[in-house]
Protein backbone atom coordinates (compact mmCIF):
# COMPACT_ATOMS: atom_id res chain seq x y z
CA UNK A 1 0.00 0.00 0.00
CA UNK A 2 1.00 3.53 -0.77
CA UNK A 3 1.32 5.96 2.13
CA UNK A 4 0.34 9.35 1.61
CA UNK A 5 3.99 10.99 2.65
CA UNK A 6 5.78 8.58 -0.05
CA UNK A 7 5.65 7.62 -3.69
CA UNK A 8 6.52 4.86 -5.48
CA UNK A 9 10.18 5.80 -5.63
CA UNK A 10 10.54 6.44 -2.23
CA UNK A 11 10.77 10.10 -2.77
CA UNK A 12 8.83 12.43 -0.90
CA UNK A 13 5.62 14.17 -2.30
CA UNK A 14 7.04 17.35 -2.15
CA UNK A 15 10.02 16.23 -4.53
CA UNK A 16 7.70 14.18 -6.66
CA UNK A 17 5.50 17.43 -7.18
CA UNK A 18 2.44 16.27 -6.01
CA UNK A 19 1.91 19.76 -3.51
CA UNK A 20 2.48 22.61 -4.75
CA UNK A 21 3.39 24.06 -1.35
CA UNK A 22 6.77 23.96 1.30
CA UNK A 23 5.15 22.71 4.84
CA UNK A 24 5.88 25.47 6.02
CA UNK A 25 2.66 26.90 3.77
CA UNK A 26 0.96 23.27 4.16
CA UNK A 27 0.47 24.24 8.16
CA UNK A 28 -0.55 27.94 7.52
CA UNK A 29 -3.92 26.97 4.98
CA UNK A 30 -4.53 23.53 6.21
CA UNK A 31 -7.76 22.30 4.64
CA UNK A 32 -10.46 21.16 7.01
CA UNK A 33 -11.67 17.71 6.15
CA UNK A 34 -9.50 17.06 3.21
CA UNK A 35 -11.04 14.21 1.77
CA UNK A 36 -14.45 15.34 2.26
CA UNK A 37 -13.67 18.46 0.84
CA UNK A 38 -11.74 16.35 -2.28
CA UNK A 39 -15.03 14.33 -2.47
CA UNK A 40 -17.24 17.56 -2.81
CA UNK A 41 -14.56 18.81 -5.44
CA UNK A 42 -14.82 15.73 -7.31
CA UNK A 43 -18.48 15.43 -7.58
CA UNK A 44 -19.51 19.20 -8.39
CA UNK A 45 -16.61 20.84 -10.46
CA UNK A 46 -14.31 19.98 -13.80
CA UNK A 47 -11.42 20.14 -11.86
CA UNK A 48 -8.29 17.82 -12.47
CA UNK A 49 -6.90 15.12 -10.02
CA UNK A 50 -4.07 16.93 -9.80
CA UNK A 51 -5.59 20.52 -9.04
CA UNK A 52 -7.70 18.39 -6.09
CA UNK A 53 -4.89 16.58 -5.14
CA UNK A 54 -2.69 19.93 -4.47
CA UNK A 55 -5.57 21.93 -2.85
CA UNK A 56 -6.62 19.04 -0.51
CA UNK A 57 -2.68 17.80 -0.04
CA UNK A 58 -3.91 14.12 -0.53
CA UNK A 59 -1.44 11.94 -2.87
CA UNK A 60 -3.08 12.26 -6.81
CA UNK A 61 -3.42 8.47 -5.99
CA UNK A 62 -5.96 8.93 -3.06
CA UNK A 63 -7.57 10.92 -5.12
CA UNK A 64 -8.11 8.98 -7.81
CA UNK A 65 -9.00 6.20 -5.49
CA UNK A 66 -11.84 8.74 -4.58
CA UNK A 67 -13.11 8.93 -7.74
CA UNK A 68 -13.19 5.50 -8.08
CA UNK A 69 -15.15 4.53 -4.89
CA UNK A 70 -12.16 2.41 -3.03
CA UNK A 71 -11.39 5.82 -0.79
CA UNK A 72 -13.24 7.60 1.61
CA UNK A 73 -16.59 5.45 1.09
CA UNK A 74 -19.33 6.48 3.01
CA UNK A 75 -17.52 10.10 3.85
CA UNK A 76 -20.44 12.80 2.77
CA UNK A 77 -18.68 15.70 0.95
CA UNK A 78 -17.72 19.34 2.64
CA UNK A 79 -18.40 22.55 0.43
CA UNK A 80 -15.22 23.84 0.79
CA UNK A 81 -17.23 27.90 -0.28
CA UNK A 82 -20.31 27.29 2.56
CA UNK A 83 -17.45 26.53 5.49
CA UNK A 84 -14.98 29.46 3.92
CA UNK A 85 -12.13 28.15 2.38
CA UNK A 86 -12.55 28.73 -1.00
CA UNK A 87 -13.98 31.25 -2.98
CA UNK A 88 -16.25 30.44 -6.10
CA UNK A 89 -13.94 32.41 -8.23
CA UNK A 90 -10.82 29.91 -7.63
CA UNK A 91 -12.99 27.06 -8.60
CA UNK A 92 -13.79 28.87 -11.93
CA UNK A 93 -10.24 30.05 -12.65
CA UNK A 94 -9.76 25.98 -12.07
CA UNK A 95 -11.91 24.71 -14.41
CA UNK A 96 -10.63 26.78 -17.09
CA UNK A 97 -7.25 26.50 -16.56
CA UNK A 98 -6.27 22.87 -15.77
CA UNK A 99 -2.54 24.17 -14.61
CA UNK A 100 -4.15 26.50 -12.36
CA UNK A 101 -3.35 26.19 -8.57
CA UNK A 102 -5.72 27.22 -6.42
CA UNK A 103 -5.19 29.33 -3.31
CA UNK A 104 -7.49 28.00 0.33
CA UNK A 105 -8.39 31.38 1.98
CA UNK A 106 -5.84 32.20 5.50
CA UNK A 107 -7.29 33.44 8.44
CA UNK A 108 -5.07 35.57 10.23
CA UNK A 109 -4.51 35.00 13.10
CA UNK A 110 -4.87 38.93 14.78
CA UNK A 111 -8.66 38.84 13.30
CA UNK A 112 -9.03 35.83 16.16
CA UNK A 113 -8.10 37.93 19.04
CA UNK A 114 -10.97 39.59 21.00
CA UNK A 115 -11.51 42.84 20.49
CA UNK A 116 -9.93 45.44 22.92
CA UNK A 117 -12.65 46.24 26.11
CA UNK A 118 -14.59 43.15 25.25
CA UNK A 119 -15.73 41.75 28.02
CA UNK A 120 -13.54 39.13 29.61
CA UNK A 121 -14.46 36.10 32.22
CA UNK A 122 -12.40 35.63 35.37
CA UNK A 123 -8.85 35.78 35.47
CA UNK A 124 -7.85 31.34 36.16
CA UNK A 125 -5.45 31.09 39.31
CA UNK A 126 -3.58 28.08 39.65
CA UNK A 127 -3.91 25.89 42.83
CA UNK A 128 -0.41 26.40 44.17
CA UNK A 129 -1.01 30.24 44.01
CA UNK A 130 -4.27 30.47 45.41
CA UNK A 131 -3.36 30.70 48.95
CA UNK A 132 -1.60 33.63 48.10
CA UNK A 133 -4.15 35.59 47.28
CA UNK A 134 -5.35 36.92 50.52
CA UNK A 135 -1.50 38.30 50.80
CA UNK A 136 -2.15 39.83 47.20
CA UNK A 137 -5.68 41.75 48.67
CA UNK A 138 -4.10 43.07 51.44
CA UNK A 139 -1.32 44.89 49.39
CA UNK A 140 -3.31 45.86 46.37
CA UNK A 141 -6.16 47.52 49.69
CA UNK A 142 -3.18 48.97 51.62
CA UNK A 143 -1.12 50.45 48.53
CA UNK A 144 -3.95 51.23 46.31
CA UNK A 145 -7.65 52.23 47.91
CA UNK A 146 -8.45 53.22 44.53
CA UNK A 147 -9.01 50.06 43.02
CA UNK A 148 -12.54 49.04 43.58
CA UNK A 149 -13.30 45.42 44.30
CA UNK A 150 -14.13 44.39 40.69
CA UNK A 151 -10.97 45.32 39.56
CA UNK A 152 -9.07 43.21 42.28
CA UNK A 153 -11.39 40.76 41.88
CA UNK A 154 -10.29 40.61 37.88
CA UNK A 155 -6.87 41.57 37.96
CA UNK A 156 -5.96 38.09 40.81
CA UNK A 157 -9.08 36.09 40.22
CA UNK A 158 -10.75 36.46 43.52
CA UNK A 159 -14.06 37.15 44.52
CA UNK A 160 -15.38 39.95 46.16
CA UNK A 161 -16.81 38.49 49.62
CA UNK A 162 -13.13 38.31 50.15
CA UNK A 163 -11.79 41.49 49.38
CA UNK A 164 -14.53 42.64 51.73
CA UNK A 165 -13.88 40.49 53.86
CA UNK A 166 -9.69 42.19 54.08
CA UNK A 167 -10.78 45.33 53.75
CA UNK A 168 -12.74 44.78 56.87
CA UNK A 169 -10.43 42.48 58.40
CA UNK A 170 -12.91 40.30 59.37
CA UNK A 171 -11.40 37.42 57.32
CA UNK A 172 -10.95 33.87 58.83
CA UNK A 173 -6.77 34.19 58.55
CA UNK A 174 -6.52 38.23 59.05
CA UNK A 175 -3.69 37.49 61.49
CA UNK A 176 -1.67 35.52 59.27
CA UNK A 177 -2.22 37.52 56.28
CA UNK A 178 1.61 39.23 55.10
CA UNK A 179 0.64 42.23 52.44
CA UNK A 180 2.69 41.31 49.33
CA UNK A 181 2.90 43.17 45.78
CA UNK A 182 1.01 40.66 43.41
CA UNK A 183 3.25 40.39 40.41
CA UNK A 184 6.05 38.76 42.89
CA UNK A 185 3.10 36.20 43.86
CA UNK A 186 3.05 35.26 40.10
CA UNK A 187 -0.78 36.12 40.12
CA UNK A 188 -1.05 38.53 37.40
CA UNK A 189 1.57 41.08 35.59
CA UNK A 190 3.50 43.99 36.32
CA UNK A 191 2.00 45.42 32.51
CA UNK A 192 -1.69 44.87 33.98
CA UNK A 193 -1.06 46.11 37.03
CA UNK A 194 0.40 49.27 36.38
CA UNK A 195 -2.93 49.58 33.44
CA UNK A 196 -5.26 49.09 36.00
CA UNK A 197 -3.68 51.53 38.84
CA UNK A 198 -3.24 53.98 36.32
CA UNK A 199 -7.31 53.69 35.16
CA UNK A 200 -8.01 53.82 38.55
CA UNK A 201 -6.17 56.93 39.29
CA UNK A 202 -7.87 58.51 36.58
CA UNK A 203 -11.17 57.45 37.29
CA UNK A 204 -10.86 58.37 41.01
CA UNK A 205 -9.28 62.24 39.32
CA UNK A 206 -12.14 62.90 37.31
CA UNK A 207 -14.78 61.80 40.37
CA UNK A 208 -12.80 64.49 42.48
CA UNK A 209 -13.07 67.38 39.90
CA UNK A 210 -16.52 66.60 39.56
CA UNK A 211 -17.17 66.43 43.24
CA UNK A 212 -15.38 69.72 43.69
CA UNK A 213 -17.42 71.24 40.74
CA UNK A 214 -20.52 70.49 42.33
CA UNK A 215 -19.87 71.82 45.71
CA UNK A 216 -18.50 75.31 44.01
CA UNK A 217 -21.99 75.39 42.42
CA UNK A 218 -23.79 74.37 45.45
CA UNK A 219 -21.92 77.10 47.18
CA UNK A 220 -22.66 79.96 44.76
CA UNK A 221 -25.98 79.54 45.64
CA UNK A 222 -26.17 79.11 49.14
CA UNK A 223 -24.50 82.57 50.16
CA UNK A 224 -25.67 84.25 53.65
CA UNK A 225 -28.73 86.57 53.63
CA UNK A 226 -27.04 89.79 54.07
CA UNK A 227 -27.66 90.70 57.93
CA UNK A 228 -29.91 93.51 58.38
CA UNK A 229 -29.09 96.96 59.64
CA UNK A 230 -28.00 97.79 62.65
CA UNK A 231 -30.43 100.28 64.97
CA UNK A 232 -29.30 103.99 64.32
CA UNK A 233 -26.94 104.91 67.64
CA UNK A 234 -28.19 107.82 69.95
CA UNK A 235 -27.43 111.15 68.73
CA UNK A 236 -24.66 112.18 70.96
CA UNK A 237 -25.73 115.64 71.68
CA UNK A 238 -28.87 114.64 73.16
CA UNK A 239 -28.27 114.96 76.61
CA UNK A 240 -28.91 111.56 79.17
CA UNK A 241 -32.15 112.02 81.31
CA UNK A 242 -31.39 110.32 84.57
CA UNK A 243 -35.08 109.04 86.26
CA UNK A 244 -36.18 109.38 89.87
CA UNK A 245 -39.22 108.49 91.39
CA UNK A 246 -40.29 112.45 92.03
CA UNK A 247 -39.84 112.84 88.17
CA UNK A 248 -41.88 109.77 87.18
CA UNK A 249 -44.70 110.48 89.09
CA UNK A 250 -44.72 114.23 89.06
CA UNK A 251 -47.62 115.28 87.36
CA UNK A 252 -47.13 116.95 84.45
CA UNK A 253 -47.09 120.97 84.33
CA UNK A 254 -48.30 121.34 80.32
CA UNK A 255 -50.91 122.60 80.05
Amino acid sequence: MLSVDNGIDGKPCEERGFFNASKQERTMTQILMPKATAVWLIDNTAMTFQQISEFCHLHILEVEGIADGDVAAGIRGADPIANGQLNREEIEKAEKDPKYKMVANTFDSDKLQPKKGSKKGGRYTPLSRRQDRPDAIAWLVRNHPEITDAQISRLIGTTKPTIKAIRERTHWKINLINPTDPVSLGLCTQIDLDALVKKAADKKAKEDAKREKELGDLGESLKPVDEAPAEPALAQDEPKVEHTLESLFKPSTDA
